[in-house]
C-alpha cells in the first residue's frame, strides 16, 4: 500500500497516458452524498470484506475515505487479500478539497 497525495492523484487522472485507478470511497452514504471526488464509487468500510471479491486484483486502487483514516485500513486489508496496485488517498477528500477543488463542499 502506498500513500498517494491529492495534487498526485488529480495528476494521475489528467494524464491520458496513463491507466485510471478505480477511485474506491469507503465513507457511508450520507458523507459520499454530501461530496466526492467525480468517478469514484461509494463501498462503505463495513461492507468490504462482502464485497472486495467485485475488485480486479490488477487493477490500481485508489481508496478514499474523508482525511485518510479509515482508507488506510481498507487498503490494508485489501492488500493482504490479493489487490497489488493499492493507494490511500492521504488526506482523503478534506485534503482534496484543500489541495485541488476548494469549490468542494466540507464537512
Amino acid at each position: 500500500m502506498q500513500n498517494l497525495s491529492p495534487r498526485d492523484l488529480a495528476a494521475w487522472l489528467a494524464d491520458e497516458s496513463r491507466v485510471k485507478p478505480r477511485l474506491l470511497d469507503v465513507r457511508e452514504a450520507w458523507e459520499f452524498e454530501r461530496c466526492k471526488i467525480a468517478g469514484s464509487q461509494l463501498m462503505p468500510m463495513a461492507s468490504v470484506p462482502l464485497r472486495a471479491e467485485e475488485l480486479d486484483p490488477d487493477e490500481p486502487t485508489v481508496v478514499i475515505c474523508h482525511h485518510g483514516g479509515r482508507s488506510m485500513q481498507v487498503a490494508f486489508f485489501l492488500e493482504r487479500h490479493g489487490l497489488t496496485q493499492v493507494f490511500n488517498l492521504a488526506g482523503g477528500v478534506a485534503g482534496w478539497a484543500e489541495q485541488v477543488d476548494p469549490t468542494m463542499p466540507r464537512y
